[in-house]
């Protein structure tokens, strides 16, 4: 068993806490901020046992010098002070002597928020590839780790199992939540047992498809990957999206598999990926040559419907379509309205989903709405999870 942030003495102590951050930000404004709501409590509980609180995050993927721009954490920081109605002092680095001056001045209940620890990728993927001197170098922030970024719990970063490997580490409540959420539903599956698969590569997706088959009683693979599933059966797909490099892989699992697997009957085919883009309701059957795949049809929501409402646990990770456009938006929406009024166990994660479960006004309260998407889908794999196997055991 994993020790928590209750195993510790927290008082006057200097406490790295890595968070899940990573919210959805637009010019500067944030689109959806349930993953700051959901860290408070951790924040909330060690502050007030007196610790010197330290922030770190990862915001997107940086790639290059220009998007330091647009993937500061500062507008988080902001967000954050504004939530918890406490100073969230913003440190505009990853390390150096701004950061161990900043760290120095603390007081017992102050909060500091260095930045995106991703910015470190710019010098040879130091963060991702979970460089030991940038791990030593954070960890001599802190006396105490406290992992609660469930949502980076399946990678191995120098900001959660780097920091771990050399000081005390401990779970935070988000993630313990997460794992006895999860683990409660894994465990103890009712059945029917629906798995919904959306999203756009199945690359991404081919080791949760492969134990899916053998957990689940359905399938249900919609999204972008649903034409590389038709492409891999001999269907035209016309401009749809397809992921070239799965075609075998799509091929045989659904030929083994085909009495689980579900893909859609028909879709909703646009000249363009616009909203000013013209469209029609087809049968996968008939898609033309020019036009692309952007949701999923009325035939399809009703099969689904039907096995929703047969189905006593769901996990659902990845939008039907591209919601995000209002005109390619009614299967994510009507999917999310069936879920609101199904009476299963439900688990649903992603930030795309989640985003979709904000917008569509959700609200069924036998949800488990899961902070990670990739973690979520490793616990489906049945993988071990390298941010929790990094923390200290009791």
């Amino acid at each position: 068993m994993k020790k928590n942030l209750l195993d510790y003495n927290l008082k006057n102590m200097r406490v790295i806490i890595r968070c899940d951050l990573n919210v959805p930000i637009e010019n500067g404004v944030i689109l959806d901020d349930t993953r700051i709501r959901e860290s408070i409590e951790t924040i909330d509980f060690i502050v007030n046992r007196g610790a010197k609180v330290i922030i770190l995050s990862h915001l997107g993927r940086v790639k290059e010098e220009s998007d330091k721009v647009s993937k500061s954490l500062k507008p988080v920081s902001q967000r954050l002070s504004e939530l918890m109605n406490k100073e969230v002092k913003f440190i505009p680095f990853t390390r150096g002597a701004e950061v161990n001056n900043a760290v120095s001045l603390m007081q017992p209940k102050d909060i500091i928020m260095l930045e995106n620890t991703r910015f470190e990728d710019l010098n040879g993927n130091l963060e991702s590839n979970n460089n030991v001197e940038l791990a030593k170098y954070w960890a001599s922030l802190g006396d105490i780790f406290i992992n609660d970024a469930f949502g980076t719990m399946h990678r191995a970063h120098a900001s959660n199992v780097g920091i771990a490997s050399f000081i005390p580490s401990g779970i935070g409540f988000l993630v313990k939540k997460e794992l006895d959420s999860i683990n409660s539903v894994l465990n103890k599956t009712e059945k029917p047992f629906t798995i919904i698969l959306g999203g756009a590569k199945v690359s991404d997706k081919i080791g949760i498809i492969k134990n899916a088959v053998n957990i689940a009683d359905h399938v249900i693979i919609s999204g972008g990957m649903a034409f590389t599933f038709y492409k891999a059966l001999g269907y035209n797909v016309g401009l749809s999206i397809i992921d070239e490099s799965s075609l075998d892989f799509c091929k045989n699992i659904y030929e083994t598999y085909n009495n689980k697997i579900v893909l859609p009957d028909d879709i909703l085919a646009a000249s363009s990926m616009y909203e000013s883009a013209s469209t029609r309701l087809t049968d996968i059957k008939f898609i033309g040559q020019n036009e692309i795949g952007v949701d999923i049809g009325i035939s399809s929501l009703n099969k689904f419907k039907k096995i929703i409402n047969e189905s006593n646990t769901i996990i659902w990770n990845g939008p039907m379509g591209v919601f995000e456009i209002p005109k390619f938006s009614n299967g994510t929406r009507k999917l999310v309205e069936f879920l609101n009024n199904c009476s299963a166990k439900l688990i649903v994660g992603g930030g795309d989903t989640i985003n979709a479960l904000n917008k569509f006004d959700f609200n069924n309260r036998k949800v488990h709405i899961s902070t990670g998407g990739g973690a979520l889908l490793a616990m489906l794999e049945g993988k071990d999870l390298p941010g929790l196997v990094s923390i200290s055991d009791k």
